[in-house]
């Protein structure tokens, strides 16, 4: 395992966690202007239709996946910097 590598395994996972805190507000922040209410709808929520459900479902997906891509890369490159090498 190179040098790189190892130093970013701690780094990985803290950002993870920071990942997943920022894509939940910026989620919660999208879905209050396109679903005009403060809560997104769960899977089981019986009041709230289908395209709803699948609309909010969506936009949470592409939030989460957007943003743990843009925490990772800005991590790795953080890395690189600091040791020379990618972390792959």
């Amino acid at each position: 395992m190179n040098r790189a590598k190892l130093f970013y395994r701690p780094i990985g996972l803290t950002l993870g966690s920071v990942s997943g805190l920022i894509a939940g507000l910026v989620f919660k922040q999208l879905w209050k202007t396109v679903g005009g209410r403060a809560d997104a709808p769960d899977a089981l929520d019986e009041e709230r239709s289908w395209p709803e459900i699948l609309l909010a479902s969506a936009l949470q997906g592409a939030v989460f996946a957007g943003t743990k891509a843009a925490v990772d890369r800005a991590g790795a490159t953080g890395v690189r910097r600091l040791t020379g090498t990618w972390p792959a």
